[in-house]
């Protein structure tokens, strides 16, 4: 078994490996994530400003429609001024000319807001679209860099796949599904050394039985407790913890021992003294 249990430990260093390089093969795109998503807010916030610039362009040409009409009617008013021959028709046209006046204020006043708008958004626009730009140019970049480190390490992981095909003839194919499934879900050990009696995996005290399957090593014994496989280690001290369970009893012969002592007792509680004299 000692041969079983020195190919597990070579396993489990191969297996740990794949496993940290499949988990960053994972997790190594999702770098990128915060980018993207930074790139794609751009993006939007771009499309957004557009929009926005479109509307002020919309309006700007509106104003600037009604400005002309406005001047167009004043100028049309004020030659119409060395036409009039009554009183009545200079008062007319005096109205005529202040109230085309004070439209073309309005809408100048209105036309010159908008071109401010469009200048402001212009200018964001151009921003955007430099800083778009850039992001785009590093996101490829750094894409290019992410896509050539997966590539290595999904070389390194077909290595060590081709070493764990190396390793695992010889061993049975239950224990070995076990033992990969453990490895993941117990951060890469799933062999560990039994010492006293305690898991060194979890560190709790095992029943006799396991302890003593464990010391004779003639079968992969599981931890009933974390699931890893057992092995037996002579404590530093170089103390042998070797049980025999005839003798010792299991736990389980301790509880049912303690058990009927408790019950002996209560039995004992519960009779009542006789009188005789009486």
């Amino acid at each position: 078994m000692e041969d079983v249990f020195e190919k597990l430990r070579t396993l489990q260093d191969i297996l740990s490996q794949k496993i940290k390089l499949e988990q960053a093969i994972q997790e190594i795109p999702k770098i990128l994530v915060n980018q993207e998503e930074m790139l794609s807010r751009l993006k939007r916030t771009f499309i957004e400003k557009n929009q926005e610039y479109e509307k002020a362009k919309t309006l700007e040409s509106e104003y600037r429609n009604l400005l002309l009409d406005a001047e167009r009617s004043r100028e049309g008013a004020e030659k119409n001024m060395d036409s009039i021959s009554t009183q009545r028709e200079y008062e007319a046209l005096d109205k005529e000319i202040r109230d085309a006046s004070e439209r073309e204020q309005q809408y100048r006043k209105e036309l010159q807001h908008q071109e401010r708008i469009l200048s402001d958004l212009n200018e964001q626009m151009k921003q955007s679209a430099a800083i778009i730009e850039q992001q785009e140019q590093e996101l490829a970049e750094r894409r290019a860099g992410i896509e050539a480190e997966v590539a290595e390490k999904k070389v390194q992981a077909e290595q060590l796949k081709a070493r764990e095909d190396a390793v695992k003839p010889g061993l049975d194919e239950e224990a070995l599904f076990k033992f990969e499934r453990i490895i993941r879900n117990k951060m890469g050990r799933g062999i560990v050394a039994i010492k006293g009696g305690v898991c060194m995996g979890c560190h709790m005290i095992l029943p006799v039985q396991f302890a003593n399957m464990v010391r004779l090593g003639e079968e992969i014994v599981f931890c009933p407790y974390c699931s890893r496989i057992l092995f037996y280690e002579e404590s530093e001290e170089g103390t042998e913890y070797f049980f025999d369970a005839d003798d010792a009893g299991s736990l389980a012969d301790l509880d049912e021992e303690e058990e009927e002592d408790f019950e002996e007792e209560e039995e004992e509680d519960d009779k009542v003294p006789i009188d005789y004299d009486e």
